[in-house]
């Protein structure tokens, strides 16, 4: 059995749009905007780490075979944990909560009266409407490819394709000076940004919905099936790649200062299409944070319905989206608030993980190895998130010696460190074995 070039392109559709959320739509036009003449340097950056470790982290999984494999080569606690937190964190505690309250934001919230718009109550009522849509579509996920693939992420890119074709024919701005970091290290800076979408823990949670979409498809053979996934990674990210030129050229085009992504293309589209381009952006967002909703939905309850047998998965899609309504209806601050550091916990974690995976030819699955450098990076973000989220900042005297620290890479040394603990204990543990004896 093999998938058609057709079949694959719809597949990699379907992951596509479960990346492509509200983040990705804001966080390349507000790079190019600060970026300016160092747009294309910067999106390098950006693309390397936002379209590029999501691509790794498919093919990790694929090369692992699945996440559950990959995480047992740390240790089997480590696989029973590491998951339902990031399940957790990107699922009901943050991403999907977040993307139904950026839909309402952007979607709906600009059409309302000024005093509906900030009630509490067109909230709650949206977020019912949208999640009973994620709820109800997310039922079925074996129809996924055809959902997104041949019908959601087509009007998506048709959509984005439009705006950025009128904004070729309509005068905009020109590229600015560049601000802050984008000057001396554009590459650096922007694949920091890209660092920021958090794509490559999707990227880790979606390869059972890939699986599963495959084997609908009839590819049940595991190493087919792990090589689908990379034909599909390398799809989406391409795609991914192509949205995230577009957008850094949206961003660096656009005229007058903006506070975020949002406000740079809502001015941008009532430049280029007056007042019905907030409706157009508006259907740009709701598009997007729906798919990725569904997405979310979808991966998270095939992966408790797997672990937690005796619920099953329509109830765990009901759970989930219940979640997700009570929790979006907290208010995007205070989930940001709550969440934030959790994700900035996990997602060294998260690198470290995929590299290992991609280096395992190296590594033969050595298990200090593997564990030594979690162990550390896991001890240094731990470690991390009690400073900025408990003592506001109080040991960065200490932290900001540690090399990339400042730029939110501080997990590069210990990452080094533990493996070469790891390596030192493994050769260690060699020496003392007992000598093998013929039988």
């Amino acid at each position: 059995m093999r998938l058609s070039a057709k079949q694959i392109i719809f597949v990699s559709l379907m992951l596509f749009s479960m990346f492509f959320g509200a983040g990705n739509l804001i966080f390349p036009p507000f790079l190019g905007q600060e970026a300016g003449e160092h747009l294309w340097l910067s999106i390098v950056g950006f693309i390397l780490s936002a379209a590029g470790l999501p691509i790794l982290g498919v093919v990790a999984v694929a090369k692992a075979g699945s996440f559950h494999t990959l995480n047992s080569r740390v240790h089997p606690l480590f696989a029973l944990i590491f998951p339902f937190i990031i399940y957790i964190a990107i699922g009901p505690g943050l991403a999907i909560p977040r993307a139904g309250s950026l839909a309402f934001e952007m979607g709906a919230a600009p059409f309302l009266p000024e005093n509906m718009a900030v009630s509490p109550m067109a909230l709650f009522i949206y977020s019912i409407i949208f999640f009973g849509l994620v709820l109800w579509l997310s039922m079925f996920p074996s129809k996924l490819v055809d959902l997104f693939g041949k019908l959601l992420t087509p009007i998506l890119l048709a959509l984005i394709l439009i705006i950025f074709i009128k904004s070729l024919l309509v005068p905009m701005g020109t590229f600015e000076t560049p601000k802050g970091n984008y000057e001396p290290n554009p590459v650096f800076q922007g694949f920091l940004d890209g660092y920021l979408t958090m794509d490559a823990l999707g990227a880790l949670v979606f390869g059972i919905v890939i699986s599963n979409t495959l084997a609908s498809l009839g590819i049940v053979d595991r190493k087919k099936q792990s090589l689908y996934m990379v034909y599909v990674g390398v799809g989406a990210g391409l795609l991914l790649m192509v949205m995230y030129l577009i957008l850094g050229y949206l961003g660096a085009s656009s005229f007058g200062e903006s506070e975020n992504g949002a406000q740079i293309l809502s001015n941008m589209m009532t430049h280029l299409f007056g007042q019905s381009g907030t409706l157009l952006l508006g259907l740009v967002f709701t598009l997007a944070c729906f798919c990725v909703s569904i997405g979310l939905v979808t991966s998270c309850a095939q992966f408790f319905a797997s672990v937690i047998s005796r619920i099953n998965y329509k109830m765990w899609v009901i759970i989930l989206c219940t979640l997700s309504t009570a929790i979006t209806n907290l208010g995007l601050t205070q989930i940001l608030t709550i969440s934030v550091p959790i994700l900035g916990m996990i997602y060294p974690i998260a690198i470290v993980l995929i590299i290992l995976a991609l280096c395992d030819d190296l590594i033969k699955g050595n298990s200090y190895i593997y564990s030594s450098i979690i162990g550390f990076v896991g001890f240094f973000s731990i470690l991390d998130m009690i400073n900025k989220t408990f003592l506001t900042s109080g040991w960065n005297n200490a932290l900001t010696n540690l090399p990339f620290y400042t730029q939110g890479m501080g997990w590069i040394l210990p990452a080094v460190i533990g493996g070469g603990v790891g390596y030192v204990i493994s050769k260690r543990n060699e020496v003392l074995a007992p000598p093998k004896t013929n039988s």
